[in-house]
């Protein structure tokens, strides 16, 4: 979701930088900005913040693969 955000983040700065225009506040809202703000996101995104997608396989989440615990089944 992080990743998301700072996509649209990186988009609108880039069309603000494009359009270039200043929405009336340079000092509070101008390209540095949305970029800080984007690389923030992202930063926060790659550190594990948020809902990212989970590591591991086996649709349990967490890294465990397939573990059984007791007898393994189908095994006589």
């Amino acid at each position: 979701m992080l990743a998301i955000l700072a996509a649209i983040v990186f988009g609108f700065a880039l069309l603000i930088d494009l359009l270039d225009t200043n929405f009336g506040a340079p000092d509070l809202f101008n390209v540095h900005t949305l970029l800080m703000l984007g690389l923030l996101l992202l930063s926060l995104y790659l550190a594990g913040v948020g809902s990212g997608p989970r590591g591991g396989g086996g649709g349990g989440g967490g890294g465990r693969g397939r573990w059984y615990r007791g007898r393994r089944p189908g095994r006589g």
